[in-house]
């Protein structure tokens, strides 16, 4: 497994991140195996959300006695079943407690604001309730999950270790905008929907809406990666976004575990060439459209 410095922050984390979101509803003898194997194969990033059903206590249920084996990153905002509004301080700080109770630990490495407006970001609060968290030792790093211009005004803000967002074949607006200002201040970059929920699979448009925008785009784009066979595709695109100069790690979900042992052969391939990876560039340059912004 590749590792690469996470900003500035001394974590060395692993080129390849776990996503929570796809484990939601499964028995935690699965997430177990899942996650074992994972952690066992030189993994040592789990990325998950307050709102990403039982996610969060699924983890702590699978691998909280293996705590000291990997960086814990989740999020906070969200009310996800509190009583008080989203971005309210009171369900921060009550989203947070709850997060450290459902993971089995007493505290996580990074907490990220998750996906915030602008406008939350310029009132404020919600970057005290965090930095209160730091200073109670609840967590160690703060971040921010977005895209477009809260995620560049979240960089300038100077106050965050990190920044998670989208950036894959079908939405590298990022490229040239967020990720090379994060890079610059030293702060770890999340790169998620790493390989664009496979899009370009749908011969149709895709029933579940989260897919859509993306199959739009790859119709236009017309990458020639993706009529290889779906595998080697799949692995075009996770080393592209893994090429991308400034992305830290890659979070990618699965609820098989055969999926994880695959996406960590792709990542053992290393960076595409620099040829393949200015062809896609060139192909989203040729054709992307004004309104083809960062899909959050």
């Amino acid at each position: 497994m590749e590792y690469r410095e996470f900003g500035r922050t001394g974590m060395r984390v692993s080129a390849l991140g776990f996503g929570g979101s796809e484990i939601r509803g499964s028995d935690v003898a699965t997430v177990e195996r899942l996650l074992a194997s994972a952690l066992d194969a030189g993994l040592n990033v789990i990325d998950t959300g307050e709102c990403y059903g039982d996610s969060e206590e699924l983890i702590g249920r699978a691998v909280g006695h293996r705590r000291s084996e990997y960086f814990l990153f989740t999020k906070c905002g969200h009310r996800s079943g509190l009583e008080t509004p989203d971005w309210a301080p009171e369900t921060i700080r009550a989203s947070i407690d709850r997060s450290l109770k459902r993971l089995r630990t007493d505290y996580v490495d990074l907490m990220q604001l998750h996906s915030c407006s602008l406008a939350v970001l310029e009132e404020g609060r919600v970057i005290e309730e965090l930095q209160k968290a730091k200073e109670a030792g609840k967590i160690r790093f703060l971040g921010y999950s977005g895209d477009n211009e809260a995620a560049k005004y979240a960089v300038e803000l100077g106050v965050f270790d990190s920044l998670q967002t989208s950036v894959n074949v079908a939405d590298q607006s990022a490229i040239d905008g967020a990720i090379p200002l994060a890079a610059a201040r030293g702060m770890g970059v999340i790169a998620k929907r790493p390989v664009a929920n496979v899009a370009w699979r749908y011969s149709e448009k895709p029933d579940v809406d989260y897919y859509v925008e993306y199959w739009r785009r790859l119709r236009e784009l017309k990458l020639p990666f993706t009529e290889r066979p779906l595998s080697e595709a799949v692995g075009v695109a996770l080393r592209f976004t893994l090429s991308i100069p400034g992305v830290t790690t890659a979070i990618v979900g699965t609820q098989n575990p055969g999926r994880w042992q695959e996406n960590a052969r792709y990542v053992d391939e290393g960076p595409l060439s620099k040829e393949e990876f200015e062809a896609i560039r060139e192909a989203w340059r040729r054709t992307a459209k004004p309104d083809w912004v960062g899909q959050t």
